[in-house]
């Protein structure tokens, strides 16, 4: 892999690779985006242009990798001893300080087959305190010839002190990201359905049913993809501790990837109930539109497309739609605690004004 499969982050990218044409690559580093699995690669592919036998150059400064040297094939198959990755382990999905004092302990030895060190921190969020701490020395002063990259999908979560010791690159895009066919397919069978009367516990519970269906066939799609692509499909003889942290790894990358998807559907989710806000302010606008005060909402709804929003709106008052909108994001809240799911999905689906 290289910059160059990476089209859609081209801003980013160009960033990246003018410090490395400069010699001003930071020690440091915080990529942000929507998608874990991008961001690793992104990291992935720095990783092997700082230790390419063939490199892409600009006046004879390496600026990408090949792809298909020792060291790059290494890097891509998380196997080259100065690349280092550290991932949350166990249902707790938390970074410890024993997994940061054992990184700062490989990262402040000499390189052993390559130029750099590099240490690659999936999941930065989930650093609790005391691994945050911990690597907030080595972090403002790495050793030489080495790269600190640190991912996250949720930097809102991310302590200050480890924020203001990095270099960050955001390789989100600019606004909402579009929905893919089968996200729009679920979202229009979602809102319709809200759309019909709610009046009674039953079409609420089947409500809930369409989303329950949603997350867990998410979750299913989550094991199976990561199940594949894990170390622990390649390397049967691999010694039962490895394997064992394998195992850790496996299950907490699943539950970090599930949570951020469902994170996203519930987004998505309040998006069409902006609509729905919105949409009763036009409703509004349209009741005093004899004073001048009409409420023009075109070109400010993210599904326009969809009738069901507008349904909605003509039940519902301006009030009881902004409050579904703080509903939600009292929902999303709570599913960062260790509340049961369901239960949090069900009493925040209740709730809503439909």
């Amino acid at each position: 892999m290289s910059f160059k499969d990476f089209p859609d982050q081209q801003q980013g990218v160009e960033l990246l690779q003018r410090s490395l044409e400069r010699g001003r690559l930071a020690h440091g580093y915080l990529f942000t985006g929507n998608y874990i699995d991008e961001l690793e690669a992104i990291a992935r592919t720095l990783a092997q242009t700082l230790n390419c036998h063939q490199p892409v150059q600009a006046d004879g400064v390496a600026i990408d990798a090949c792809g298909t040297c020792l060291n790059c094939r290494k890097v891509a198959d998380a196997n080259h001893a100065d690349v280092q990755w550290v991932r949350p382990e166990s249902k707790s999905r938390i970074i410890s300080v024993d997994q940061i004092r054992d990184l700062m302990q490989t990262i402040y030895l000499k390189p052993t087959e390559a130029e750099y060190k590099v240490a690659v921190i999936v999941g930065a969020d989930r650093l609790n305190v005391q691994a945050a701490n911990a690597f907030l020395k080595t972090l403002e002063e790495p050793p030489a010839k080495s790269v600190l990259i640190l991912l996250t999908t949720e930097p809102s979560r991310i302590l200050e002190t480890i924020l203001s010791r990095c270099l960050r690159l955001n390789f989100g895009g600019d606004g909402p990201r579009p929905l893919a066919a089968a996200e729009m397919d679920w979202l229009k069978q979602f809102s319709d359905m809200a759309a019909t009367e709610q009046k009674s516990l039953i079409s609420r519970y089947r409500l809930l049913d369409v989303l329950l269906q949603k997350t867990t066939a998410m979750k299913t799609a989550i094991e199976e993809s990561l199940t594949a692509r894990s170390p622990l499909q390649r390397y049967d003889d691999a010694e039962k501790d490895l394997r064992d942290k394998w195992e850790d790894e496996l299950a907490a990358a699943i539950e970090a990837e599930y949570r951020r998807q469902r994170a996203d559907l519930l987004a998505i989710v309040q998006r069409w109930l902006r609509d729905v806000w919105l949409q009763t302010l036009g409703e509004s606008g349209k009741r005093k539109a004899e004073s001048g005060n009409e409420v023009c909402t075109d070109g400010l709804l993210n599904f326009p497309e969809l009738t069901s929003a507008g349904a909605v709106a003509r039940r519902v008052k301006s009030a009881q739609a902004m409050e579904n909108l703080q509903i939600i994001e009292a929902t999303q809240r709570l599913l960062h605690t260790n509340v049961q799911e369901a239960l949090a999905l069900e009493v925040g689906l209740l709730k809503l004004h439909l």
